[in-house]
């Protein structure tokens, strides 16, 4: 495992634990190997592909996998909602972070997604994830159950304390049906291995507040691609995306070129993306995304029950914005 980031530097949270010249604590060197890891800026939301019988495509999740870091992605997340966590076994998540660490592992970040809405289960899967090699962790809201603030908070500690990974947190209601407040993550940033936040409430206020007071150190990602831009102005480092799967590349270039501050290049960049971005969500994600990539010839599968492929029209209107940002 390398713990520098490719320029060399650790990461801010790695000093905040280690140059305390007061308290001095005892430091847990997992931990801080894990906080020197950085995510990158473009993160790409794997898609997990399925053969013609459903089970889990292995050797398919290898081959996208390898592609998508070739693309730009400076990491991917597996078995996230673009993967269809609910519907995959705790064993098929498993193996799926396995096969993605051993493909691509030390060329770019694995992130598992060990998120759900039962506290034990969730941290089971995160140190059977830690055992098999990932780089960190992705815990998305408890769906369903609708804990309290409070409850957030405790089960995102909770999972966190059991494991040396570093976590990043997942927020997005309109799946989830409730809000991590910018006060209970506040609470969860002084956990040192959260870390990160993935941001898809959608609220451009929320993230404004996210951003006023957290630390310096804590990271902020666009959960949302059409978003990207916007939340980048308001101090998020990148985006965790499902459009990356078809035009990674070009994401990259625009990432890359706000964070180099030429402005102009990447709100044109996005504006020429943002057909592109709104189509892969025409339905329930990832039914867009999947159809796109099987256009492209990544045999991908469908979803799994209750998921179903996308209709005739849905496409029909995939394939016109594939056509209309020239990936197709």
């Amino acid at each position: 495992m390398i713990w520098k980031q490719p320029s060399g530097h650790y990461t801010a949270n790695f000093y905040r634990v280690i140059d305390d010249p007061v308290n001095k604590p005892e430091i847990d060197e997992r931990k801080v190997k894990a906080l020197a890891i950085d995510f990158g800026r473009v993160l790409t939301a794997m898609v997990t592909p399925f053969d013609r019988d459903m089970a889990v495509n292995y050797a398919q999740a290898r081959k996208l996998a390898r592609h998508l870091v070739q693309s730009g992605s400076d990491g991917l997340v597996v078995a996230g909602t673009t993967g269809e966590s609910p519907t995959l076994t705790k064993e098929e998540k498993v193996e799926l972070f396995r096969v993605v660490v051993e493909e691509v592992g030390g060329d770019a970040i694995v992130i598992a997604g060990t998120g759900g809405n039962n506290t034990a289960d969730s941290l089971a899967l995160t140190r059977a994830a830690e055992k098999v090699g990932v780089d960190g962790v992705m815990l998305v809201a408890p769906y369903y159950n609708k804990p309290s603030q409070e409850g957030l908070y405790q089960h995102f500690k909770t999972i966190a304390s059991g494991t040396n990974l570093p976590v990043m947190l997942y927020n997005i209601p309109g799946r989830t049906a409730i809000n991590v407040s910018a006060a209970t993550v506040a609470r969860l940033a002084e956990v040192e291995n959260i870390v990160a936040i993935k941001e898809a409430s959608g609220s451009m206020d929320q993230a404004s507040e996210l951003r006023r007071v957290l630390p310096e150190s804590f990271v902020m990602y666009s959960g949302d691609d059409s978003l990207t831009i916007p939340l980048m102005s308001l101090g998020a480092k990148g985006i965790v995306s499902v459009a990356g799967h078809v035009a990674g590349p070009r994401i990259k270039e625009m990432v890359n070129a706000f964070t180099a501050g030429n402005t102009t290049l990447a709100t044109k960049i996005h504006l020429e993306l943002f057909p592109l971005f709104k189509g892969l969500f025409i339905t329930t994600n990832p039914v867009p995304v999947k159809a796109a990539l099987n256009m492209l010839g990544w045999q991908v599968g469908e979803p799994r029950l209750p998921l179903v492929q996308a209709m005739p029209e849905e496409r029909n209107a995939v394939k016109a914005v594939l056509a209309g940002v020239g990936v197709l």
